[in-house]
């Protein structure tokens, strides 16, 4: 795999179902781990003292919820210099959250989707750039999955390639999420792969979903990967050759054994998918 990367191989986001045991040890084959970081800042005691122990052992990125790149309030400067704090404390590799908004006058908790226009493009952007000028790095923004969309001049794809080259950022890639909203909005998924910024790829996202009666997909993390998404997967790695990717499981966790069937498909894909790949553009 490309050493351009700040992070290689197959990843799992850290749970804390799964805290004990890797706190112990780190698996073979688990080349990275992902936290939330809103649920570890301040973190002390036990669970403070685990994450450390993570930390020393396996390399970290982070993938926020609460920034709320996209909404109308203002940047919280606090939070963003906690943040870095945090990310310089745990040496975490990349930093990013969503092309979403989850504030107005206070935390909605819940992801909602963007305008896809050419002004919504250059507020999240510049929104974008703010953050990065205060964390002294790049960040990644997230594909989210969404399922209305509030006003829509442009294509989801053309607006995302927007935000990444107008903001100067870079993009974790969720093929669970191409897939949800290709199968609920009715496009083509591997032609959407097709067009994405791949050159600014951080790493991947691959999860589970819940297909409800009516046909309608939800995004929940509470699923195995079926195979459609993991054919978007190959799909992908044909494309641009192997890049790190993570697996996701939010809800019915189970087993760290089992999730970690799930990280070894990756591997495998990777594996058998290595071809060479232009560097990636390299972190401000």
């Amino acid at each position: 795999m490309s050493q351009g990367y700040l992070i290689n191989g197959a990843g799992l986001g850290l749970r804390r179902a799964h805290l004990g045991p890797l706190s112990l040890e780190i698996p073979s084959g688990l080349d990275f781990m992902e936290v939330a970081p809103e649920n570890w800042l301040g973190a002390g005691g036990r669970l403070g003292e685990a994450l450390a122990r993570i930390a020393e052992r396996v390399p970290l990125v982070a993938h926020g919820l609460l920034l709320n790149l996209g909404g109308p309030d203002p940047i919280d400067v606090g939070y963003v210099r906690q943040l870095k704090r945090f990310l310089a404390q745990f040496n975490v590799r990349v930093y990013g959250d969503h092309i979403a908004f989850c504030g107005d006058s206070g935390l909605l908790y819940e992801l909602l989707p963007m305008p896809f226009t050419t002004e919504a493009i250059y507020y999240l952007a510049g929104r974008i750039r703010q953050v990065q000028d205060i964390l002294e790095r790049r960040i990644t923004i997230e594909n989210a999955s969404y399922y209305c969309v509030p006003l829509q001049d442009i294509s989801e794809i053309d607006f995302i390639n927007g935000v990444v080259a107008e903001a100067d950022c870079e993009l974790l890639l969720d093929i669970n999420n191409v897939y949800v909203n290709s199968v609920n909005h009715g496009y083509n998924a591997q032609e959407f792969l097709d067009q994405i910024p791949h050159q600014r790829i951080a790493y991947a996202h691959i999860a589970g979903h819940l297909c409800v009666d009516d046909g309608l997909i939800i995004d929940t993390h509470g699923e195995a990967i079926i195979d459609p998404v993991w054919e978007l997967l190959r799909h992908a790695y044909q494309a641009y050759g192997p890049f790190p990717t993570l697996l996701e499981r939010d809800e019915n966790i189970p087993d760290l054994s089992e999730v970690l069937t799930e990280v070894s498909q990756i591997s495998a894909f990777q594996t058998a998918l290595a071809r060479p790949r232009a560097p990636r553009l390299s972190p401000a």
